[in-house]
């Protein structure tokens, strides 16, 4: 059986490090591992719009932006393809025959429907379409023949119930789907990495980010706004770890020889917490590390989105060629979907002669 990967994202905005340490960084050591037969990387923008539908304009001029900072991460064309979802009209089909087999309770509880739902005030008037994203999503997956779907924690409720629909499909109408599995990030600090409030994950919504594309003065300006421990007042006072989101940034994104480079004082990670925890290490000098450690990440994924900037219809026929490439991956299994179900009715010659039998005698 191939190995297919199907992940994505929605263009509602630029891409943040968020984005980058829960999905994308893996994406690209998964698009260089050789172990995948291929790699679908989608841009949303038909789920973006159920919940931007009068502002189409966001989502259009997000595209460009997703698609530069996929390649300014180290997405490889020649290696994965990149996709626009509503470029892919197969898609909608495969979504509107999955409806028959999920029940509108089961939507109702959708952990991460729920939780969105909750986020955007939906309580009263939930769009359709909004509704149905995990249907949606289902079809995104099998579409691709999808057997890997990397995505953060937040997304297991949609994967499980993508595999509850194949199930269902399978069981019904004849095996013509294949079962996702997801696969989490496998640093735990990157499962749900919070905005620099520490209130929440980071999120475009709530404007918390730090995003791939902003100039080393504003990625440094934020991280020095950074929520710490609000009882560590002076210098000398212990600090508290848990929910000090600039250790959770140096969980993500620090390694050893970040220590060697930019603060030699400590050996790792864990000499430096254990100072902080005790009293005597300022969240100045912690943030000035973390900034010298993201500069380091950050700055060669600003340069490589530089250089692509400077050709942008070349990243246009990257994701035309996708698209294509895409579509037709789409239309084969939509064939293997109508077949199983017997929509195929022009391509069915045993039901055209049983019926020419019938009624011709």
């Amino acid at each position: 059986m191939s190995k297919i990967i199907l992940t994505g994202d929605r263009p509602t905005g630029r891409l943040h490090v968020g984005h980058y340490v829960g999905s994308l960084k893996r994406r690209v050591e998964l698009q260089n591992s050789g172990e995948y037969d291929k790699i679908y990387i989608m841009i949303a923008d038909a789920q973006a719009l159920t919940d931007n539908a009068d502002n189409p304009e966001k989502v259009r001029e997000n595209i460009i932006e997703v698609a530069l900072d996929y390649l300014a991460c180290g997405i490889d064309p020649e290696k994965s393809t990149i996709l626009i979802q509503s470029q892919i009209p197969e898609l909608t089909e495969l979504s509107f025959y999955y409806m028959n087999l999920v029940t509108v309770s089961r939507l109702q509880r959708n952990p991460t429907v729920k939780s969105e739902i909750k986020m955007r005030n939906f309580e009263a008037s939930i769009p359709v379409g909004f509704f149905t994203y995990p249907i949606s999503q289902a079809a995104d997956i099998t579409a691709f023949q999808a057997t890997t779907v990397p995505a953060g924690e937040d997304q297991m409720p949609m994967l499980e119930q993508t595999k509850e629909i194949v199930h269902k499909f399978n069981s019904v109408y004849g095996e013509a789907l294949t079962e996702p599995n997801i696969l989490l990030p496998d640093n735990e600090a990157c499962l749900r990495l919070p905005g620099i409030d520490g209130k929440a994950k980071m999120s475009k919504s709530l404007g918390n980010c730090i995003y791939l594309a902003e100039e080393p003065d504003e990625v440094k300006k934020k991280i020095m706004s950074m929520y710490t421990d609000p009882d560590h007042i002076k210098i000398t006072d212990p600090g508290k770890l848990e929910g000090n989101t600039v250790f959770t940034y140096l969980d993500a994104f620090s390694k050893p020889e970040h220590f060697e480079r930019y603060l030699p004082e400590y050996a790792n990670l864990d000499e430096l917490k254990e100072h902080y925890t005790r009293g005597g290490l300022g969240d100045v000098k912690v943030k000035k590390f973390l900034n010298n450690v993201m500069q380091e990440e950050l700055e060669p994924i600003r340069n490589r989105r530089h250089e692509y900037e400077k050709d942008i219809a070349y990243v246009y026929d990257i994701l035309k060629k996708g698209s294509e490439e895409a579509e037709a991956v789409a239309a084969q299994t939509l064939t293997a979907v109508k077949n199983a179900m017997k929509i195929n009715y022009f391509e069915d010659k045993e039901l055209i002669a049983k019926h020419i039998a019938k009624y011709q005698k």
